[in-house]
């Protein structure tokens, strides 16, 4: 062995402290993406009860706030992967008729996006237009609203979410259009105007 692995040490971890140190952290960053708070609260204890069964797994490598991050969207992509396997078929016209909004008859877009101008720097910072953001999610439909948040938010690839939705590509496709039209639409009527 090298003397620089010899060396070496595990950071020690500290799990008395997560819940005061990491809980609201984790919670907040649970709730952006689960939108329920029973889901959120949920998503942390497993979290915390999974980082202290695999406490041995940390290597180190990241922040003790980094893995329990890690591990956290681990159980946020479980919670969608759960909830869609259990989802029933549902009616697809809700969705049909928030489309339909969009075009006229011959397939063609009723009002053309304004053209938005500001400075993207400045609005990653603004409260307030997240919160309007947040408001224009949840008036997707769920199954949009998640197809979204997991592919923008999380940064998943196409087939990892259609995977997780339990959901055709052209579905996801669909849904991910959709999703986009709409928030522009809510966007460009509640903050741009």
């Amino acid at each position: 062995m090298s003397q620089l692995s010899q060396n070496t040490e595990k950071p020690s971890l500290n799990p008395e402290q997560w819940v005061d140190k990491y809980g609201d952290y984790l919670y907040n960053f649970a709730l952006g993406r689960l939108r329920n708070s029973t889901n959120a609260e949920n998503a942390v204890q497993e979290t915390l009860l999974a980082a202290f069964q695999s406490i041995n797994s940390f290597s180190g490598k990241s922040t003790e706030r980094t893995w329990l991050i890690g591990i956290l969207k681990h159980k946020i992509i479980d919670h969608f992967r759960k909830n869609y396997r259990e989802k029933p078929v549902t009616d697809i016209t809700g969705d049909e008729q928030a489309i339909d909004q969009f075009f006229d008859r011959t397939t063609h877009l009723k009002n053309s996006p304004k053209s938005w101008e500001f400075n993207p720097s400045q609005l990653l910072e603004n409260k307030e237009f997240w919160g309007t953001f947040q408001n224009c999610l949840t008036k997707l439909s769920s199954n949009a609203r998640d197809a979204f948040v997991l592919r923008e938010v999380e940064k998943l690839d196409g087939k990892e979410v259609c995977k997780t939705l339990n959901i055709s590509s052209s579905n996801f496709w669909v849904l991910l259009h959709r999703a986009r039209l709409q928030l522009r639409e809510c966007l460009e009527e509640n903050w741009f105007k």
